[in-house]
């Protein structure tokens, strides 16, 4: 807990990084930052189609509409979250000469996307509201 509290501060004084370890390569932390920026556009893509599901599609049922919106926008959220915050631990591994750290973040981004899709092809297969 101590350790994310740290790296939650690190969020908002990235300058701070700079104390412990060397420098790496530039070309590693222009990588790190371009994974980052992925990260993030995910998380806009992920809550554009949160929005996307709850505005376009009015003939689902309002709790199948409103349980695919806020799985994705969910996860839209705790991606950009991690993104900074996976960035932070990047950047403090290549400092230290340490390994990268190992996420289990993709593979649950990856179901919930996966859930929602699911439950999009029922609704396509079955009709938007349940009675075809």
């Amino acid at each position: 807990m101590i350790e994310f509290v740290r790296s939650l501060r690190l969020w908002f004084a990235p300058q701070r990084i700079r104390e412990e370890g060397e420098t790496p390569d530039y070309r590693f932390s222009l990588a790190n930052e371009r994974t980052f920026l992925a990260w993030i556009r995910t998380a806009l893509a992920l809550i554009g189609g949160g929005f996307a599901v709850d505005q376009f599609l009015p003939g689902l049922s309002w709790g199948v509409r409103a349980g695919m919106a806020l799985g994705l926008l969910a996860a839209g959220v705790l991606c950009a979250l991690r993104a900074v915050n996976y960035w932070v631990r990047c950047e403090q591994a290549m400092r230290r000469g340490d390994d990268l750290p190992v996420t289990r973040f993709p593979t649950v981004l990856s179901l919930v996307v996966a859930l929602v899709a699911v439950v999009m092809v029922v609704v396509v297969l079955f009709g938007r509201d349940g009675r075809n």
